[in-house]
């Protein structure tokens, strides 16, 4: 069976606009904190952590609720549509409390904001499984994070050439970048995607092949009340490995901006490029990555990465300064982050059964938002108490943390078909 790629890229149209709005957030967001409103360290990341508190309760509930919904757009599009129109009218008027610098507007209009990201995010990405067979889900995973870099990539971009040094800057055009994109992508995702035909059909192939019947037979036992022993171990520790390593990355992320300005002394948008060579090293990547690990199995290649991201921190601990050598360091990080992404969220919903998909999408979301609550009021409070140097040897700590609990994840790896003829193992499209 052959990923059609062509779908799969419409598919990740929606994820592309989610990834170029939380680019925004994670990056922009901070410095109006600190700047604008004079907010602390570690009130700034209790800020930052707000759309992960929201998304913990919500993305569960929203995913599980979407698995159940029957609308002539599908079960996923009234959301994603939905969630997108909100999200890109509100948002809009964050630059405008950021430029009168009023808080009180701020915060509601960002509050307001993240709802409506939560509201769609899970039935946006439960929409690749939904429409994609399990043994491809990687490949299609790879597909979809490619689109979410893009996205990542557009809003630096956007950074970069609207931000300028000295003076305070309007962040008006950058919103404005983002949220057009937001509105493009999403309209030619309904106008390519229909998505109650696509599931329809999808599953009309999966009974002539015959693997309905196989996949029920493999996966039905693990979503009872109570799962088998082993695999309730495997299903805590991958969630818990998730944990862990968005511990790591996101404090990475949140603080970024600030650590570029006050340790290595960049200006304006500047810290947008070094960004931007990590989202394109993982660009790059995910392609080769989602074939690798359909070869050779998904937990390997997220310990591969996993190393690969802590030896990043542990050398972006000694530059002082900014060099041109940290670019290597931070596409080292794009290629590690790129295999541990396309592989994880495929190992969950391995555990789940069709119609459970936004269920356990929302369990996904749930650890990794649990993660991202935590780490920027914790790491913030070792960047104001102690020093900004802390950054790194923190994101190491949790890092090689996920590497040993991915040890005990013993089920949700894939399961490589072997070829019939060996010509047949040439075949990368496959």
């Amino acid at each position: 069976m052959k990923l059609n790629y062509k779908r799969t890229f419409f598919i990740g149209l929606a994820f592309l606009s989610i990834s170029a709005f939380w680019q925004l957030y994670d990056n922009i967001v901070p410095l109006i904190l600190e700047n604008t409103f004079g907010l602390g360290e570690t009130l700034t990341g209790a800020v930052m952590a707000l759309d992960n508190v929201l998304a913990l309760f919500l993305l569960p509930i929203i995913g599980a609720f979407s698995d159940r919904v029957s609308t002539r757009l599908g079960k996923r599009m009234p959301f994603i549509i939905g969630g997108t129109i909100s999200a890109v009218i509100l948002m809009m008027a964050i630059p405008f409390a950021d430029n009168q610098e009023n808080f009180i507007l701020f915060f509601i209009i960002l509050g307001l904001v993240l709802v409506a990201m939560s509201f769609y995010r899970s039935p946006a990405v439960a929409l690749m499984p939904d429409l994609t067979p399990k043994e491809l889900r990687s490949k299609a995973n790879a597909v979809i994070n490619l689109m979410g870099a893009a996205g990542g990539i557009f809003t630096l971009v956007a950074i970069s050439l609207f931000i300028r040094e000295g003076a305070k800057p309007d962040y008006t055009y950058v919103f404005l970048a983002v949220a057009i994109l937001m509105v493009v992508t999403v309209a030619i995702l309904f106008i390519t995607i229909r998505e109650n035909h696509l599931l329809a059909k999808i599953k009309e192939q999966e009974r002539k092949e015959q693997l309905v019947e196989e996949q029920a037979t493999e996966t039905d036992s693990l979503v009872e009340e109570t799962l088998p022993k082993d695999v309730k171990k495997s299903l805590f520790f991958i969630l818990a490995s998730i944990f862990l390593w968005f511990t790591a990355y996101n404090a990475i992320i949140t603080a970024f901006s600030r650590y570029a300005v006050k340790v290595w002394g960049l200006g304006g948008g500047s810290f947008a490029n070094i960004l931007m060579v990590a989202t394109g090293a993982a660009v790059v990547s995910y392609i080769p990555i989602g074939f690798l690990s359909s070869k050779f199995g998904r937990k390997r290649m997220i310990q591969i990465g996993i190393i690969i991201m802590s030896l990043s921190y542990l050398s972006g601990f000694f530059y002082t300064s900014y060099h041109p050598s940290i670019n290597i360091v931070f596409a080292l990080t794009g290629f590690g982050w790129a295999a541990i992404n396309v592989n994880s969220y495929p190992m969950v919903v391995e555990m789940s059964k069709n119609s459970d998909v936004g269920k356990y999408t929302g369990l996904y979301y749930t650890f990794s938002m649990a993660a991202q609550i935590f780490t920027p009021i914790f790491s913030g409070l070792f960047l104001e108490v102690i020093s900004y140097r802390t950054l790194f040897p923190y994101a190491l700590t949790f890092s090689l943390l996920s590497l040993l609990t991915m040890a005990f994840v013993k089920h949700g790896d894939s399961k490589p078909v072997q070829k019939g003829d060996l010509i047949e193992n040439f075949d990368l499209d496959d």
